[in-house]
């Protein structure tokens, strides 16, 4: 099955190019790029959500559906009002893109930096795809989504630094936290969250997230 749509047409076609130039990438298809090369296909293509693993592999998620972008924006809405309160850090919704220690480059749904963190980072670095590991992430499945994929992008997270991690599934209505150090724990139907030390003082609602 087709995971993406990359637009072969050359620079300065305009939308009215031939539709048939664009290229329907299948799942067991791996296209690599440079760092550079995804840089510059991000620019051009910034209504796809892409990542890029360790070994250059072009990744194309999956755009969310109607639901689950709502889910997301009350999930990032929650946590930028505790954080504008709070004054401790940054957040990022999944637009943003991290470069981790391997070289891949990845998009969480929603994350946190720590204040003092964010500002060691070149101002230059920040204008791309930063170098730097956040301390809090969250995916959010989608019914589209591989759970397996998804625990092994978890556990990538805190091999590379990650703090905290959650991985909500509205599916099951269950999440998934992750620390460093310690086997997932999971939550069955949780009314909230805790932000735990990482994120003193948060209790998020899950109401509009996990649950309706």
């Amino acid at each position: 099955m087709a995971t993406s749509i990359l637009d072969r047409r050359p620079p300065g076609a305009g939308a009215a190019a031939d539709a048939a130039t664009l290229l329907a990438v299948p799942a067991d298809v791996r296209l690599k790029v440079d760092a550079d090369g995804f840089a510059a296909l991000c620019a051009a293509n910034r209504d796809l959500r892409l990542e890029r693993d360790a070994d250059g592999a072009l990744l194309a998620m999956t755009p969310a559906s109607s639901e689950g972008g709502g889910r997301n924006m009350t999930l990032g809405a929650r946590l930028w009002l505790w954080n504008e309160a709070a004054g401790l850090g940054m957040v990022f919704d999944s637009s943003a893109g991290f470069t981790m220690p391997d070289g891949s480059v990845r998009s969480p749904d929603v994350s946190w930096i720590a204040r003092e963190r964010w500002e060691r980072v070149p101002a230059d670095d920040r204008r791309r795809f930063a170098h730097i590991v956040p301390d809090f992430v969250v995916e959010l499945r989608s019914p589209s989504d591989s759970i397996d994929l998804l625990r092994a992008k978890m556990a990538a997270y805190l091999a590379h630094g990650v703090r905290l991690g959650w991985l909500i599934d509205p599916e099951t209505q269950a999440v998934e936290i992750y620390r460093p150090g310690r086997d997932p724990e999971t939550l069955a139907k949780p009314a909230a969250l805790s932000g735990e030390e990482v994120l003193p003082g948060l209790t998020l609602d899950l109401k509009g997230v996990l649950f309706d």
